[in-house]
C-alpha cells in the first residue's frame, strides 16, 4: 500500500506544472518545521487533473475537511454515508476512500505530524482522542458549528498567503481549534454510543431540553421553544426528529418542549414572586396575555388563578 506524500497530494491537485505547484505550495513552507496547506474543494474539482484513485490509499499526513456536499466514506470495515455538512478528520493511520456525489462544495487542510510537533504545538497528535478512537472521525455538524468551523477556514485561507513572521503559529492555534472542536463532537457520540440511533438522539434531545432549566432568575431566557429549534440544533430534519420521538416517548417534539415549559411554568408560579410578566418572558413568550393563553389551555387554569390557590392552600 502506497503512501501519498505532501507534495504528492499538491501535484494532484494541481494541473501538475511547476508553475501549478509553486502557487499550491506556500512561499517559505520549506522552510518551516513540517508542512500545512489549506485547499478550496469547489476549486479543485474545476481544475483537478486526478491520477486514478487508491482505494483506502495510506497517506503521509494528516487531513480536516468541511464537506457540505452528499459523498460516501468508505473504510476498510466500513462505509459511513455523508449527506450534511460534516466535519471529518483523516490520519495516516486511518485510510478511507472517498466518493463524491453530485457537486461538491468544502474546504479542507492537510498537515504532516511534524507541524504540529510537541514542541510547537503542546500536544501530541498519536495522543489526542480525536486521531485514537476506531470510530468513524465523521461528525455532522449543527448550524452554529458550521459557522464557526467555516470561520476556522478562512482564517486559515487569510493568513497562510500573509506576510505575518508568526503565522504558522496561528495556523496551528486554528489547527488545533478544529481539532478540539473534534474532539468534543466525539465526547457526545461517545456519550451515547451504547444505544441505537433512535435512542441516542432521544437522549440528546432531552439533554438539550433540559439544559435550559432551572430558570433562576428573571433575566434568564430559553433559547429553544420550536420542534424546528432543536431540529436544526441536532443537524436533523423537523419531520425525522417528530417521528423518532413520537416512536421511542409516545409524544411528538411540541409535546415534550410545551410539558417542560409548563412544568417550569408552574414551578416558578409557585416558589418565586416573580411578576406573570417576568415569568412569561423568561420562558419565551412575547407578552403576558400569549403566556396566559397558553398556561390555561395546558392546566385549565390562568396563571393568577393558579398562583391565587396555591396561596390559599398555604393559608389552611
Amino acid at each position: 500500500m502506497g503512501k501519498t506524500s505532501f507534495e504528492e497530494l499538491c501535484f494532484r491537485l494541481s494541473s501538475g506544472s511547476s508553475t501549478d505547484l509553486s502557487a499550491l505550495l506556500p512561499e517559505g513552507i520549506l522552510q518551516e518545521v513540517g508542512h500545512f496547506n489549506v485547499f478550496n474543494l469547489t476549486e479543485i474539482m474545476q481544475t483537478a487533473r486526478e491520477k486514478p484513485t487508491v482505494p483506502f490509499d495510506c497517506r503521509a499526513f494528516y487531513k480536516i475537511s468541511l464537506l457540505t456536499g452528499q459523498s460516501v466514506a468508505e473504510y476498510p470495515d466500513r462505509t459511513v454515508d455523508i449527506s450534511r455538512p460534516s466535519l471529518i478528520f483523516s490520519t495516516p493511520k486511518s485510510p478511507f476512500y472517498w466518493k463524491p456525489v453530485g457537486i461538491q462544495t468544502g474546504v479542507f487542510c492537510v498537515f504532516t505530524a511534524e507541524f504540529l510537533h510537541p514542541s510547537k504545538s503542546g500536544v501530541t497528535l498519536e495522543e489526542l482522542p480525536i486521531f485514537k478512537s476506531p470510530e468513524s472521525p465523521v461528525y455532522t455538524l449543527s448550524d452554529a458549528d458550521i459557522i464557526h468551523v467555516q470561520s476556522i477556514f478562512e482564517h486559515m485561507n487569510s493568513e497562510i498567503s500573509s506576510n505575518y513572521a508568526y503565522k504558522y503559529d496561528l495556523l496551528r492555534a486554528y489547527t488545533l481549534e478544529l481539532i478540539h472542536l473534534g474532539q468534543k463532537l466525539q465526547s457526545k457520540t461517545i456519550l451515547h454510543s451504547g444505544h441505537t440511533a433512535s435512542e441516542r438522539l432521544t437522549s440528546l434531545f432531552l439533554e438539550l431540553l433540559e439544559k435550559q432549566y432551572p430558570i433562576e432568575n428573571p433575566q434568564q431566557k430559553i433559547a429553544l421553544r420550536t420542534a424546528k429549534q432543536f431540529a436544526d440544533q441536532l443537524a436533523v430534519h423537523v419531520n425525522h426528529l417528530n417521528k423518532l420521538l413520537k416512536d421511542t416517548t409516545g409524544l411528538t417534539t411540541t409535546e415534550l418542549i410545551t410539558g417542560r415549559i409548563l412544568q417550569e411554568a408552574k414551578v416558578l408560579l409557585r416558589h418565586t414572586d416573580w411578576t406573570i410578566s417576568e415569568i412569561a418572558e423568561s420562558l419565551g413568550f412575547s407578552d403576558f396575555s400569549h403566556f396566559a393563553h397558553f398556561f390555561k389551555s395546558q392546566s385549565s387554569f390562568s396563571p393568577g388563578t393558579f398562583r391565587n390557590q396555591l396561596k390559599s392552600l398555604n393559608y389552611t
